[in-house]
């Protein structure tokens, strides 16, 4: 037996739990947003970090990262249970295809499991609904908690998709503004990521990320939502 789940948020730089392989990709007709609350690992109950789940929308991509978890029943069980403790807020799980190609029709795995969140503030008490970007960039930039700031989170983000060559304009423009409340835009940020030349020159990918240092995290991002 065998079980392939799919990370789009921090388990695309830091999946925490032995795999026996990893596929860079994505899934369909959905998106990354930020409107999920964490409570104990980047926020607190009295000021929730935002994290990112999935919005379901048709048409969208989301690029992440599929896990694959081999070697029997009880290495399996070790993963999930590891996974569901980390992916607390989530209050679901998906099966969804997931795809290596853009031009592929066909799915390259079926029956991937995503950790998904009721879009329900009635229902599932994590969900926080989206908000204004300069109100979400106020809230990242602020909230912290026992695995780091929310705000190293979104830029970790960033970069991990910078890494595996998908930037997600969504996370940049968040991040981005991120940067402006905590007064350190300018500081290499790029305006555009492509660049126009003559057909036959080849021209470098740029991104809009710019060199950050990063504040160091502890150990406890292994439970990082």
């Amino acid at each position: 037996m065998v079980f392939w789940v799919f990370g789009y948020g921090s388990l695309v730089w830091n999946p925490g739990f032995d795999y026996d392989e990893k596929v860079v990709g994505f899934i369909k007709d959905y998106r990354r947003v930020f409107d999920l609350a964490c409570i104990d690992h980047r926020g607190t109950p009295e000021h929730p970090a935002r994290t990112c789940t999935l919005e379901e929308k048709e048409g969208a991509i989301c690029w992440g990262a599929a896990y694959c978890i081999r070697g029997g029943p009880e290495r399996e069980r070790k993963a999930m249970e590891y996974l569901e403790r980390r992916e607390c807020e989530y209050d679901s799980k998906t099966l969804v295809d997931f795809y290596k190609d853009e031009d592929s029709l066909q799915p390259t795995l079926t029956g991937v499991i995503v950790f998904t969140s009721t879009p329900d503030k009635v229902s599932n008490k994590y969900y926080l609904g989206p908000a204004p970007l300069e109100e979400m960039a106020r809230q990242i930039a602020t909230a912290n908690g026992p695995c780091g700031n929310n705000r190293d989170y979104l830029f970790l983000l960033e970069r991990a998709m910078f890494d595996i060559g998908h930037d997600d304009d969504y996370v940049i423009e968040l991040a981005n503004e991120v940067r402006k409340e905590l007064g350190i835009v300018g500081k290499g940020v790029l305006k555009e990521k492509k660049l126009v030349g003559p057909p036959h020159i080849s021209v470098p990918h740029k991104s809009k990320i710019p060199a950050l240092q990063l504040h160091p995290l502890p150990e406890a991002i292994a439970m990082d939502s």
